[in-house]
Formats: structure tokens, C-alpha cells, sequence
């Protein structure tokens, strides 16, 4: 009995003293382990960056800082979908953000997006707003997302945002693979005109030019014509000059289009653009309207919703609208009567106006604005669909007039040839 009883009070004394190490030592264990999971982090950054493209293990060796590598990282359009879809369901099951990106994280591939959402956790658990820590990549989530994200802090509800962001990306995706597969045919017949026309001029075109050369005949003149352009093109100085000068234009053209004016005359471009111009313009308005009514219906107010569709534009002339319907609802008016009075109120349609109207005084502007980015989203599949048209019998017209202009340089001469010989 002694001896049991001085075993319980060894084993007693012996979990007292653990107790006491483990308490004298928690700060130091915590802080081991917040080291431990930030350098679980970084590792992972790094072993992908090391699996990604070969700019990034050039920085890896200059020492710069980790997340300044993926700055001007890009991400494929179907990962981004996949991402805010798996964050979207997660969230509204009720998984905590920082807890939904690691899951996230660990079930990607390894990439550029997979580094990214690791460093985007990282930033989450340390305090930073998510939005806020989306916007150090702007190459990879466009001011759009960064925008809808930072609403979805504000009304709380980020599960039912980014559902729509996932709709949002979905339909662009698919937008751009329709006019893919519209231009797929047009290109490979511009392919097909090219070699067939390079063959042409390059080795049909200098034997009738050697026997009427020979005969002292003169050629046709839309052969002559043909024929200058096929020495400019086999001359070498001229081709190096004319390519380092198209380079130049291209390089000049890329910066000014980052300039305020180049903005501003491509984007007049895209909506003044017969046909294209209207479907920029109900894109802009199905995105506006969505986002509206989406972020009223969530408890944001409207400014807010306002600020937010500023970001969301991406044209000058739209963003310009929006900033005057946000200074005159602050002194007073209504969307409706803001959206009159303000610079560039030809982009919204009067229909919309009258039906913003009538929201304000039934006091339901969210379902409205809903209703409007229904029918716009309708009439913008309609408006693709007309692009989508237009575009092949357009593109063949083109390839059309070229090669046959090139055809008939061609065979006039052999018309010709018999009198020439004759002579």
C-alpha cells in the first residue's frame, strides 16, 4: 500500500512539474508554432514557384521578396472560376475564409494560382482584408472581383457575391470561346490564301516574269503591282526595316494605351463601334445592373453599390457616369434624375431610367435592377449572336477580295502568254 501510495505521489509530483515547464514555456511553444506555419507557408510558396514558369525561378535567385514575383502573375480563366466557385459553396456551408483557402490551397495543383491563394491565407490569418490582400495581384483578379469582393465585406454576405462573380466569369469564359470557334474557320482559310498566294508569288510568278522579261513584253499592270510587292518582301534591308518599325509602332501604341488619352479613344472605340459597340455596352449595363441589385438586396447601400460599379466598368465613359450620378445623389437627387443630369446619360437607355423610376417609388430598386440585368443579360446573348454572325461572311468577304485580286494578277499573264510567245 506504502509503495503504491509513493508511486501516485512521483507520478503526481512528476505531472506538476510538466504542468509548470509547459506553462513557463507556452508563450515560447506558440510562438514556434506561428514560425512553424509560416514557414509551412513560405516552403509551399516556394516549391511552387519553383514548378512554375522559368520567371519565377529567375526571381528566386535575385532574393526579392516572395510575393513580389507574382505581381504580374496571370491565372487561367477556368481555374479563377473553379477557385470562387469551391470558395463560394465553402463559405455558405459555413467554413470559416481562412480555413476554406487553406482547404482550397492543398487541394490545387501546383501553380501560379496555388501560390497565390497560399500567400492570399497567409495575409487572411494576419489580419488583412481578403479584398485587400485579392489587390496585390491585379494581373490575376481584375478590379471587378477586387470591387465585388470588398462589397461582400461590407454586407456580409460574401457566399452569395461570389456566386454571382462565378456566373459573371462563366459567361465571359464562354463568350470568348463563341468567338473563337466564329473565327476558327475565317482563320484557317486566311492560313490556306497564305501559302497558296506565298507559292504563287515565289515560284509561279518568276517564270512568266522570265519569258516575258525575255520576250521584251511588258507585264499586266496589277501584275507589275504584285510583283513589286514580292521583291519588297524578298528583299531583306527593307523587310528588317519595316518589322523594327511595326515593333516600334506596337511598343508605342502599348504605352499610350495605358495613358489617359489612349484610354479614352479606345474606349470610345468600343462602344461607337457599329454592332461591337452595342455589345460592350449591354455588358457594362448587365454587369452594372447585376451588381446593383445584388448589393441593395444584401443591405449595402446605394452609394456603396455605386462605388463599387465604378470599379467594375472598365471604360471611361461609363466610370464618368457613375462618378456624376454619385455627386449628384450626394446633393440630393434620386438614381433616376442623377442618371439624367449627368455626362454620358446617352449609354443608359431611357426604358431603364423609367424603370429605375418606378423602383424608387415602390421602394423595391434591388428587384428592379434585378429585372433589367435579366433582360439586358438576354439581349446581350442576342447582341453576341449577331457579332457571331457577322463575323464570318465579313472575314470571308476580306479573304475573298484579297485572293482574288491576287488571282487575276496571276492569271492575266497566262492569257497573255500565248502572244507573247507569238511575238
Amino acid at each position: 500500500m506504502t509503495v503504491s501510495t509513493t508511486k501516485k505521489v512521483q507520478q503526481y509530483n512528476y505531472s506538476n512539474t510538466e504542468k509548470k515547464s509547459l506553462n513557463a514555456n507556452t508563450g515560447i511553444t506558440r510562438e514556434n508554432e506561428k514560425n512553424k506555419a509560416q514557414k509551412h507557408i513560405d516552403d509551399e510558396i516556394t516549391s511552387s514557384l519553383k514548378l512554375n514558369v522559368h520567371s519565377s525561378e529567375s526571381l528566386l535567385q535575385t532574393g526579392e521578396p516572395v510575393r513580389r514575383k507574382l505581381y504580374r502573375a496571370k491565372v487561367q480563366s477556368s481555374e479563377l472560376i473553379l477557385f470562387t466557385t469551391q470558395l463560394s459553396v465553402m463559405l455558405d456551408s459555413g467554413v470559416v475564409l481562412s480555413d476554406a483557402l487553406d482547404a482550397i490551397a492543398e487541394q490545387a495543383e501546383n501553380g501560379t494560382l496555388k501560390t497565390i491563394i497560399l500567400d492570399v491565407a497567409a495575409r487572411v490569418k494576419g489580419g488583412e482584408n481578403f479584398s485587400k490582400s485579392l489587390a496585390e495581384y491585379p494581373k490575376a483578379f481584375n478590379p471587378m472581383f477586387i470591387s465585388m469582393v470588398k462589397a461582400s465585406e461590407a454586407s456580409g454576405r460574401m457566399a452569395e457575391m461570389l456566386n454571382v462573380l462565378s456566373g459573371y466569369l462563366n459567361f465571359e469564359t464562354e463568350t470568348r470561346k463563341r468567338i473563337k470557334s466564329a473565327l476558327t474557320y475565317p482563320f484557317i482559310m486566311a492560313l490556306m490564301a497564305v501559302a497558296a498566294t506565298g507559292t504563287l508569288m515565289f515560284f509561279v510568278l518568276p517564270r512568266f516574269m522570265g519569258i516575258y522579261e525575255a520576250k521584251g513584253a511588258a507585264l499586266p499592270k496589277i501584275t507589275q503591282i504584285l510583283v513589286n510587292f514580292s521583291k519588297i518582301l524578298g528583299n531583306f534591308e527593307i523587310m528588317t526595316g519595316i518589322v523594327t518599325t511595326l515593333i516600334f509602332l506596337s511598343i508605342v501604341l502599348y504605352y499610350w494605351a495605358g495613358t489617359i488619352s489612349g484610354k479614352r479613344v479606345i474606349d470610345l472605340l468600343k462602344i461607337r463601334t457599329p454592332v461591337i459597340g452595342t455589345m460592350f455596352i449591354d455588358t457594362v449595363i448587365t454587369r452594372s445592373m447585376r451588381i446593383m441589385s445584388t448589393m441593395i438586396n444584401t443591405g449595402v447601400n446605394l452609394l456603396d453599390s455605386i462605388e463599387v460599379i465604378q470599379g467594375a466598368c472598365e471604360n471611361y465613359y461609363f466610370q464618368r457616369l457613375w462618378i456624376g450620378v454619385d455627386e449628384k445623389i450626394r446633393d440630393g437627387y434620386q438614381l433616376s434624375e442623377s442618371i439624367l443630369i449627368s455626362h454620358g446619360r446617352s449609354l443608359i437607355a431611357p426604358g431603364i431610367i423609367q424603370m429605375l423610376r418606378a423602383g424608387e417609388k415602390s421602394g423595391k430598386i434591388g428587384d428592379v435592377c434585378d429585372k433589367v440585368s435579366v433582360f439586358y443579360e438576354k439581349k446581350l446573348e442576342a447582341s453576341i449572336r449577331n457579332v457571331m454572325t457577322l463575323i464570318e461572311p465579313i472575314m470571308i468577304t476580306i479573304l475573298g477580295s484579297i485572293i482574288g485580286t491576287i488571282a487575276i494578277a496571276l492569271l492575266l499573264p497566262v492569257f497573255r502568254i500565248s502572244t507573247v510567245i507569238a511575238h
